[in-house]
């Protein structure tokens, strides 16, 4: 009895000094990386600036002299949290390399200053008037800022995900950071979470909004609205008139089919390794009674999400089901022979797994979870360039398109020290 009742106060103890170190890592880093005030605005005109009263036909076709279709090149993609987004953006910057487009990057770290409101002054090296052609990393969305960096013909495109599976990723991945999750009894937090979600929450809560209706909170809505509330309802229509396209991360292939249809690229633009994958051991499969109440504190995503998934449909059945069919059994054939070439055992392995650590995908806080690939040494000279950027992650790819990410690899020094330290107790 003694024993037991020693090793419960040693356990406590250690989530204590666990929760104050974490409690200063994450209060020195945002001192440091947060200059940003979260707010909207909008600043002074350039020649890149798109009044509210102009039409966005981006959506329409272009035609070379020859009459072929040209390949849109002014792209806005809104890169939300936990939706297949990091593979997509992989997508996004071999088309940028491909085509050498001037991308809008952050600068000192791999998002633009989240989760502040989005403004121009975030851009690594903007100058009032600059014109840039591709925009993609995570942001809160502020659409006048963003729309004064594209040309007036840029395409806004975005992805979601069920809003059930979204919260079940982001918890496992963000609960380390959002303090209220700490004290949470019982090894299944998840679950005693969504249990009674007001027992726990706290909106103002630091870093709370990555726990509910994070997708509403990415575009720059307050996440905590109910549903039924008018103002969720002018969010669906303002997102429906600004992006033209809306992606489902559940249906991966036929949204990339839609893409390439609506910008006119080419199939080879569309291949992809996925990225950011989770370890099967580490995913809380949801049972029908947990779904219905993430879907139910996550509500006001829900009816987002329902919304976006019937113009998807009718934009499969616009582009024809056995045409969609035919062209996503090609692009899954191409993907299995890129695979094959590039990929050494032909699948994605564990963390301890990866040989070479420049191909190491970013992990979160305390864990190991996130899946990564090891290149093959015996590669054609023809595809070790596509095949080492398809399996290069997202941090990387900012450093090698010139990204200074001192502030991004400061935090990861930090959380890994601490836990590294807390470990060793």
């Amino acid at each position: 009895m003694l024993y037991l009742k020693s090793s419960q106060h040693k356990s406590r103890a250690r989530r204590f000094i666990l929760g104050g170190m974490l409690v200063c890592v994450i209060t020195l880093y945002y001192c440091l990386s947060s200059t940003a005030v979260n707010v909207q605005t909008t600043s002074e005109a350039s020649p890149c600036l798109q009044t509210q009263s102009e039409s966005f036909n981006a959506s329409e076709r272009s035609w070379g002299q020859d009459g072929s279709c040209a390949p849109k090149t002014n792209l806005m993609f809104m890169k939300t949290h936990k939706t297949a987004s990091s593979t997509l953006l992989n997508i996004l910057f071999r088309f940028g390399d491909k085509h050498r487009l001037k991308f809008a990057l952050p600068d000192g770290r791999n998002d633009f200053f989240y989760p502040s409101f989005f403004q121009r002054s975030h851009v690594r090296d903007y100058q009032p008037g600059t014109c840039f052609n591709v925009v993609g990393n995570h942001m809160r969305f502020n659409r006048l800022e963003v729309e004064q960096l594209l040309p007036r013909d840029a395409v806004f495109f975005t992805i979601l995900r069920d809003p059930a599976e979204v919260f079940e990723s982001s918890f496992h991945y963000y609960h380390n950071v959002v303090p209220f999750t700490w004290f949470i009894p019982g090894d299944d937090k998840l679950s005693a979470f969504l249990e009674d979600p007001s027992q726990y929450y706290t909106p103002d809560g630091f870093n709370s909004f990555y726990l509910r209706n994070l997708l509403l909170f990415d575009f720059g809505y307050d996440n905590t609205l109910e549903p039924n509330d008018p103002r969720v309802t002018s969010a669906i229509l303002e997102v429906s008139k600004r992006f033209q396209l809306v992606l489902l991360a559940e249906h991966f292939e036929e949204s990339l089919i839609l893409l390439k249809d609506s910008l006119c690229w080419e199939m080879e633009d569309l291949l992809f390794l996925k990225l950011n994958v989770r370890k099967g051991s580490s995913v809380s499969r949801l049972s029908p009674g947990m779904r219905a109440r993430a879907l139910q504190w996550n509500s006001a995503d829900w009816r987002l999400y329902r919304h976006f998934n019937d113009s998807f449909w009718a934009k499969v059945e616009a582009y024809g089901r056995q045409r969609m069919a035919r062209d996503v059994e090609e692009l899954r054939g191409l993907n299995a022979e890129m695979r094959a070439i590039c990929v050494d055992g032909g699948a994605a392995v564990e963390p301890t797994g990866i040989k070479n650590t420049e191909l190491a995908p970013w992990q979160p806080m305390g864990e190991k979870s996130i899946m990564g690939y090891n290149l093959r040494k015996d590669i054609e000279a023809q595809h070790v360039e596509i095949c080492r950027k398809m399996l290069t992650p997202e941090i990387q790819y900012l450093t090698e398109l010139g990204v200074n990410l001192w502030v991004t690899r400061l935090w990861g020094w930090l959380k890994d020290s601490v836990f590294w330290l807390t470990s060793a107790m």
